[in-house]
């Protein structure tokens, strides 16, 4: 250790390294850059994120009918018509976020996916995780109607989604009378929300409900990593779908993103 930290005790207090270690210890996204920084081991890139027994520690069941009308933030990730669409509804409440989602996939090809990828896409299906579309592709006209259908239980403030992929479902719904809010896939609009995320979820501030497609989506997830110690969730270097983790890290930016801004009585502001 002091041969990687030679100023140790001097310009880099004892104090100050200690703190780096169990923040370390503590938030999988600060590891490497300890590693690098203060150990001198050189790291991947990109590294697991999240330990899945710290995700099913939030696994607390949500009460659907305790949530009717409260606020909530969405998070929708289209990916592709061939793949995995989802929705995280994130609905705080007296300092805790519960969570909520949907899932859908294509019809046609569910045997093809789970002989190919080992994952239990039908049985998902029947137990009423996962809608399935009719066709070979997502079928966005049933994802659109059933946003709307959430709106009749939820009191949905925003759907974040990404522009690059979303933009002509972003427009109908927010034809429907959706605040659809774009939310970039770069370091600079992803690292807060995915801090945040980390955050939440290692303080056990989440109820997720345990709901076994965003479990598996956690057990895939990796995060890059810049110079700077931003961090953003990398689909390339991902073991398998992380859809619904990438939706619930929007949904939690914006969730508390509004929590932070004051509200606007219209009262004018005088200096």
């Amino acid at each position: 250790m002091e041969k990687a930290n030679p100023n140790l005790g001097v310009t880099i207090k004892l104090d100050y390294f200690k703190q780096k270690c169990a923040s370390a210890q503590e938030m999988p996204s600060a590891e490497n850059t300890f590693k690098r920084l203060h150990l001198n081991i050189w790291t991947e890139q990109a590294t697991r994120w999240i330990p899945i027994e710290r995700w099913d520690a939030c696994a607390k069941a949500v009460n659907v009918g305790e949530l009717e009308g409260v606020p909530c933030f969405a998070g929708l990730d289209l990916s592709s018509t061939l793949d995995v669409t989802a929705l995280n509804l994130t609905i705080p409440v007296d300092g805790r976020y519960k969570q909520l989602w949907r899932f859908w996939i294509p019809e046609e090809n569910i045997a093809q996916r789970v002989r190919r990828d080992r994952v239990p896409y039908d049985l998902w299906v029947r137990q009423g995780y996962i809608k399935a579309t009719e066709g070979n592709v997502v079928d966005y006209e049933v994802v659109r109607a059933d946003i709307n259908q959430l709106r009749e239980e939820f009191n949905i403030r925003q759907i974040a989604y990404d522009p690059w992929s979303a933009t002509q479902l972003a427009t109908q719904l927010q034809g429907d009378g959706f605040e659809m809010v774009p939310f970039r896939q770069g370091f600079a609009s992803m690292s807060p929300a995915a801090k945040e995320f980390e955050k939440l979820v290692l303080g056990r501030k989440i109820d997720h409900g345990g709901n076994p497609v965003a479990r598996w989506m956690m057990s895939n997830i990796s995060v890059e990593m810049d110079a700077a110690g931003n961090i953003k969730p990398s689909k390339k270097r991902s073991t398998e779908k992380i859809d619904g983790i990438v939706a619930a890290i929007m949904a939690v930016g914006r969730s508390a993103l509004q929590q932070e801004e004051p509200e606007y009585d219209g009262s004018l502001l005088v200096v």
